[in-house]
């Protein structure tokens, strides 16, 4: 069978931070250059994406800082895809799918947006043209976002469901890597860990979580609680008062760049989010063969199989995960259980079935074979 022919591709990001969707661009770009395709990465200047994509040997072309609406960063942007002749333009954010169409007005290009956020404007029309007139296709991370996206007036036969994509380790860590973590976390073996990895911003939920910690105290006293993540918000306000009242049960980490240095530590990973797209902190959970107890919202019940894999509870509910993170606490064996069951499940979300669903969307569109409805 012969190789797919390579295609010029053009990313475009226009994040400050390095958070998941900037990860998964990353995922997916070095995916497409394994399999031969010449690539430029479009983000901001000054980024993590373009710290990170330089280090790894990327093309990169960057947007200036201060540059209002864009507009002198389209025009360069506009030379570059000419130069490069690019044929696939995708973006990975909102705002940079606005960039990419305006760069690329008038040329031979085929526009893609991807969508893994659940916030969508109530002006259908606006929305409407923005995904339905100013690309070919628009990529959801999960059938929750697709039919968000459907609800908000994109035509069903643009939307392609294609899952963020995940690493697995090629084995489960041992009991070396577990002690290594809790050593350097100050947690005994006979602690019970429970995870959340995620920026500290609202929608994550970690003050549900600190409200769930305080509630298993008399049930579970051994429950400590571990919050890795990137963001300000966990020195400030309530949340910061819930943190010191609860001490040295909970463990604060910073953003975490290896799995590998969070996972193994772990007994459960819980993700009490009040929105999310899809849940790749679950993925990776599970490829690591943890459970994971789960809110029932957005793309995570996609993820996590109730009874299974995991637990699924209703959104906002300290209660509700204090009960499930009991039960999954009471029964070791079970545990082990779904943590086999839940590595299996993210075998189907690796990283390379992301990469060749992408890749196969890029050359229908670029031979003119057009949409596939899904």
């Amino acid at each position: 069978m012969n190789a797919p022919t390579p295609l010029r591709i053009a990313h475009v990001d226009t994040g400050m931070s390095l958070r998941g969707g900037q990860r998964q661009l990353l995922l997916l770009a070095r995916g497409l250059r394994a399999r031969g395709h010449d690539q430029l990465l479009v983000c901001m200047e000054g980024s993590g994406l373009e710290d990170r994509a330089r280090q790894e040997g990327f093309r990169v072309f960057t947007l200036p800082p201060h540059d209002p609406a864009h507009a002198f960063g389209i025009l360069l942007l506009r030379q570059q895809l000419v130069m490069s002749a690019v044929e696939i333009l995708h973006a990975h954010d909102g705002r940079g799918h606005t960039v990419a169409w305006l760069a690329s007005l008038g040329l031979p290009v085929r526009r893609i947006a991807t969508r893994r956020v659940t916030f969508f404007p109530a002006d259908r029309w606006t929305y409407r043209l923005k995904y339905a007139r100013t690309c070919h296709a628009v990529v959801a991370v999960s059938a929750y976002i697709r039919e968000l996206a459907a609800g908000a007036g994109v035509p069903r036969e643009h939307i392609e469901v294609i899952p963020d994509g995940i690493e697995l380790p090629a084995n489960l860590p041992g009991a070396a890597a577990r002690s290594r973590l809790r050593n350097a976390w100050q947690l005994g073996e006979e602690a019970f860990v429970v995870g959340q990895l995620g920026a500290f911003t609202p929608e994550k939920g970690q003050d549900v979580a600190l409200d769930a910690l305080a509630l298993v105290a008399t049930k579970l006293p051994h429950a400590r609680l571990v919050l890795a993540g990137d963001g300000s918000a966990r020195a400030e306000g309530a949340l910061a008062q819930k943190i010191d009242q609860l001490g040295a049960r909970v463990r604060l980490l910073d953003a975490v760049e290896d799995p590998t240095d969070f996972f193994p530590g772990l007994d459960l990973l819980i993700m009490p989010s009040k929105a999310e797209g899809l849940g790749s902190s679950a993925l990776l959970a599970m490829a690591y063969g943890l459970p994971v107890v789960a809110n029932r919202v957005g793309g995570l019940p996609e993820v996590v199989v109730e009874n299974e894999t995991g637990w699924l509870v209703p959104p906002g509910s300290p209660q509700a995960l204090a009960d499930a993170i009991i039960l999954a606490a009471s029964d070791r064996a079970k545990l082990v259980q779904f943590g086999r069951q839940g590595r299996k499940r993210a075998e189907d979300f690796s990283a390379d079935i992301m990469v060749r669903r992408t890749e196969a969307l890029y050359h229908r569109l670029v031979s003119g074979g057009g949409k596939r409805q899904t």
